[in-house]
């Protein structure tokens, strides 16, 4: 008799919730419930940062505005600016040069212009300070040679500046536009440009009239990544000198210990974030190009010989060699002169927890990604996609910023939880960082961080997945859960594989948020390389920078290997 009331009230429950969230009757909410929960755990620490900022403990605003609230902006302007360009200028030109003709050494630029993206901002940041540093070879040289004996008595570049700075994010950030770029052209009908040729127009002009306007949409797309993964960087700008509002939050909340000046300098680079999303979808607004027929004429590269060709050669390997040789060099030579006094002890530690967290992570964040994107395929309706997209914007967000709300959250939650604790027999408890001092905060700013890489991967493979095998699969009988196992897992390995690949490896780099929430002495390859670098001593950690490298080579692997797919081809 008691369980039939507990039923009767479980169904009063779901009838009553499906009428508030005009939901049909055969969804029941309970489906919805980690999907709010993931939305919730996103906008809980902006949410809290805001708090904190509006009402901080001390009030030291009206002091950053007088003093360095305005080099922070400025610098963070002329940063995303200067990158901005360069990036947009390589990344452009490389994929329109691959794509278009066919030069000495085009199919191995095509793959290799990809490579700098295995190459981290600060590892990259770290290579160049020591390749054109005051003792280094090039400078020795330039004293030997022109016989000087101090830095003043010759004209050198200063790359710890907001010029090197510039340099160094555009070359290893430029991919992001050039892998846009380059499915767009792909993807674009040559009858088009051809007929622009037939009307007089030179190749330039088909180009800047034809070509480029149609592929605006992709090439803002990468454009607003570059700019997002520069407004996320610390290591690398607080390395060269630049103070960028993601220097100032570090500075301002663990440097001064201020963490309500912190979370005020947090809203206005989330406010710059906010920005260049609406700038994006600005900027593809009505964006939707259809082609006349269902066969487009594919893409025949024009021979170039010559000294031309030389020319473009040339042009398309110098990102290349300055983005990933060189630095890869450094590492080569720093790692092969301190192979043997490494203490390799301590390196299988860090990657240990470099592993362990990206691990963890990566499981997590496929397990709610193939969640959200399930729930949305077998509910399809706007409520539960707008909770998935919702819960996968986490990538847009900082890392800094990110493990800053996290890290109050979790200390409203410690407070919260510690005296109940103590309360049950946990002596100490209220005194401790349960949470917010724990590996937890780390994996949870991960998840939160890198769930979006995670859902595109699996929504794609469900996008891939005809419709007609899950009707044809409820007419035999099957309910939700047996459709997933045995029609949908078997189908979608490849995009599960791409997505936890991508989340471990994107976790792996992860330095800011790290950085700010690791447990006091607790250290990973990237928080390693880090503090080895702050000390002046980097070449002392290349063979840890050089493990991330060669993790980070993976994914560029697997994008290469997409590029070579029909799919990525026609677009479909």
């Amino acid at each position: 008799m008691a369980q039939k009331g507990v039923n009767m009230t479980q169904k009063a429950w779901v009838t009553k919730t499906q009428k508030l969230l005009h939901l049909p009757r055969d969804i029941n909410p309970l489906w919805l419930l980690p999907a709010l929960f993931m939305a919730f755990c996103l906008v809980a620490p902006i949410a809290t940062i805001f708090n904190i900022a509006f009402y901080p403990e001390e009030n030291i605003w009206p002091h950053l505005f007088r003093t360095v609230l305005g080099g922070y902006i400025s610098d963070t302007l002329i940063l995303i600016t200067g990158v901005g360009i360069i990036s947009l200028s390589i990344g452009v030109t490389t994929a329109w040069l691959v794509t278009m003709y066919e030069f000495p050494g085009r199919k191995l630029a095509s793959r290799l212009l990809l490579l700098p993206l295995a190459m981290p901002t600060y590892i990259i940041a770290y290579c160049y300070v020591e390749i054109f540093d005051y003792s280094n070879v090039i400078q020795s040289t330039i004293r030997d040679v022109g016989g000087f004996s101090s830095a003043r008595d010759y004209w050198f570049f200063e790359i710890r500046s907001m010029g090197g700075a510039i340099f160094v994010l555009s070359i290893v950030l430029y991919p992001y536009v050039y892998l846009t770029s380059r499915a767009a052209f792909l993807q674009q009908d040559v009858s088009m440009l051809e007929a622009a040729r037939m009307l007089g127009h030179s190749a330039t002009s088909s180009f800047l009239k034809i070509a480029l306007p149609m592929a605006r949409p992709a090439i803002f797309v990468g454009l607003t990544l570059t700019l997002m993964e520069c407004l996320n960087d610390v290591g690398a700008v607080e390395f060269f000198g630049v103070n960028t509002l993601t220097v100032g939050i570090y500075a301002t909340w663990l440097g001064r210990g201020n963490l309500g000046g912190g979370a005020q300098i947090a809203l206005i680079l989330l406010a710059f974030i906010f920005i260049l999303i609406i700038a994006e979808k600005w900027a593809r607004r009505g964006a939707s190009y259809s082609h006349t027929t269902q066969r487009l004429m594919p893409i025949t590269p024009q021979k170039i010989t010559g000294k031309i060709g030389l020319l473009v050669s040339f042009m398309c390997f110098m990102p290349i060699i300055f983005g990933f040789i060189i630095p890869l060099m450094q590492l080569l030579s720093d790692g092969a002169q301190y192979m043997y006094v490494t203490d390799y002890v301590a390196f299988i530690g860090y990657a240990r927890n470099s592993l362990m967290l990206s691990g963890s992570a990566a499981i997590l964040a496929v397990i709610i990604g193939l969640f959200l994107s399930y729930s949305e395929r077998i509910f399809n309706i706007k409520l539960v996609g707008w909770i998935a997209k919702l819960a996968s914007v986490g990538y847009a967000i900082p890392g800094v910023i990110l493990g800053l709300g996290i890290f109050i959250s979790l200390i409203s939650f410690d407070n919260f939880l510690g005296p109940i604790l103590e309360f049950i027999g946990f002596a100490g408890a209220s005194s401790q960082m349960l949470l917010s001092g724990s590996l937890f905060a780390i994996v949870f700013a991960y998840l939160v961080r890198f769930l979006a890489v995670s859902y595109g991967a699996i929504e794609t493979g469900f996008g891939k997945i005809p419709h007609n095998y899950d009707h044809a699969a409820k007419s035999l009988g099957h309910h939700k859960i047996s459709i997933l196992r045995k029609i949908h897992l078997p189908l979608i390995r490849p995009a599960l594989a791409t997505a936890l690949i991508l989340t471990f490896i994107d976790a792996m780099k992860e330095l800011p948020a790290t950085l700010i929430l690791r447990p006091f002495n607790f250290d990973t390859l990237a928080t390693h390389v880090y503090e080895i670098a702050s000390l002046e001593i980097f070449e002392e950690a290349a063979i840890s920078a050089l493990f991330i490298v060669i993790i980070g080579l993976i994914p560029v692997h697997m994008l290469n290997h997409m590029m070579k797919l029909p799919q990525w081809r026609s677009g479909r």
